[in-house]
């Protein structure tokens, strides 16, 4: 028995640290920023691509954010695209001055499925766009977001994810630990691979596309995860995702834990979904290409099934003493002193980034409560692999009207 375990357990075990290094390497590189030379002379046209259901108590504080941004508005539009809406979001968003198209359809319900069907229209429009930018109803966002989107486009980048920040982190527990996760993964994740050169990830709102991009692949992407999908899709095109640090989104977070809950949940799937359609195509084309873009998006496709791996080892790891199931296995390999530091470590870059973004008080209180939203993710992931094959879109309800001009005022 012991033997089946250690051939079970030693290879669970380098896996576990080869994952926490990697990780761990590269967050340290999410520490600092490049300096950059920015082009601040507005060049690119923008599509600005609203994606709303039901969100009448939201749209109108964004559309008013966004007609006033620090850019020429002669070359931006603003699009709402309403789908399968049945409040006033329609009215609410003409009033505010949003071109409006109503988009009606039970059966390819989704955001993926309202992009897909807006971008076909912009193909189809007179007026050519460089690039189509992307917000939820709920967002606000940095009067500079197109300036810096611009200065990205002119420099070659081609598909650009903004920072994606909070609109009400000091709400409830619940949205003060979900704002500290994304402030943790715009640093250790996104800023480190932009430092880097790897590829970064699409987050679903405040994200850059150039349209020739755009038209040339398609969008294609109607699961769960949408921008995940169309993430790795292009990046086996040779497109990497790259990072805009000053291209701020404000997200509104959810209050509750069971809204927590059920968008994370929904987000596992879409990710256990375009794993398993995506892990094959990048591990084979990255290695004959010799291409590290593509094996780290291997990796970070393999994140979920990490985390059960890992959950299923420290599990073991309290059952070995209560049973006597192996002996010194979980230690054979790597000592106990690397086991203390990758348990430290995992508390320090939180620290670390609030520091840097100067958080308030209340979000170092939060901080408190953060490992009860990090380890409440273990079971949303077991969820998510059981339901992958789900792809039934669920809409989280916002509720949250905050305009720009009072952002801080909330925070």
């Amino acid at each position: 028995m012991d033997h089946i375990l250690d051939y079970i357990m030693i290879p669970i075990q380098l896996i576990i640290v080869f994952f926490t290094f990697y990780y761990f390497i590269l967050a340290l590189f999410g520490m600092w920023r490049r300096k950059e030379n920015k082009i601040l002379v507005p060049e690119k046209s923008f599509a600005v691509v609203v994606a709303a259901h039901n969100e009448e108590n939201v749209i109108v504080q964004l559309i008013e954010n966004l007609q006033v941004l620090n850019y020429p508005r002669d070359m931006y539009d603003i699009f709402v695209v309403a789908d399968n809406c049945t409040d006033k979001t329609v009215q609410l968003s003409r009033q505010a001055g949003a071109i409006v198209h109503e988009r009606n359809n039970s059966k390819e319900r989704g955001k993926g499925y309202a992009m897909e069907w807006m971008f076909a229209k912009l193909y189809r429009m007179k007026r050519k766009y460089d690039a189509v930018v992307v917000f939820d109803a709920d967002n606000l966002v940095h009067p500079n977001f197109l300036l810096e989107m611009n200065n990205r486009l002119c420099k070659g980048e081609k598909v650009i994810q903004g920072y994606l920040d909070a609109k009400n982190p000091n709400d409830t527990w619940i949205a003060g630990t979900f704002a500290i996760s994304f402030w943790l993964i715009n640093h250790i994740w996104h800023l480190a691979k932009y430092n880097l050169g790897l590829s970064s990830a699409l987050g679903g709102t405040g994200m850059c596309i150039s349209m020739d991009v755009l038209q040339e692949f398609g969008w294609g992407a109607t699961c769960l995860t949408e921008d995940l999908e169309f993430t790795m899709k292009v990046l086996l095109k040779g497109i990497r995702t790259t990072w805009a640090h000053e291209a701020i989104v404000y997200d509104e977070k959810p209050l509750t834990f069971m809204q927590s809950w059920n968008q994370r949940k929904r987000w596992a799937q879409g990710h256990f979904d375009v794993a398993g359609r995506y892990i094959p195509q990048l591990f084979f084309e990255g290695i004959r290409r010799r291409n590290w873009r593509l094996l780290d998006g291997v990796l970070h496709l393999l994140q979920s099934h990490f985390l059960l791996m890992s959950t299923f080892f420290v599990i073991m790891s309290y059952l070995n003493p209560m049973f006597h199931l192996y002996t010194d296995i979980l230690f054979k390999i790597i000592p106990l002193q690397v086991w203390t530091i990758i348990a430290v470590g995992q508390y320090i870059f939180p620290v670390i980034v609030l520091i840097m973004i100067r958080a308030s008080l209340k979000s170092w209180f939060y901080l408190i409560l953060y490992p009860l939203f990090v380890y409440s993710q273990i079971p949303i992931t077991f969820l998510g692999l059981l339901h992958r094959k789900n792809r039934v879109w669920s809409h989280t309800q916002h509720t949250r009207s905050i305009s720009y001009v009072r952002i801080n005022y909330y925070r």
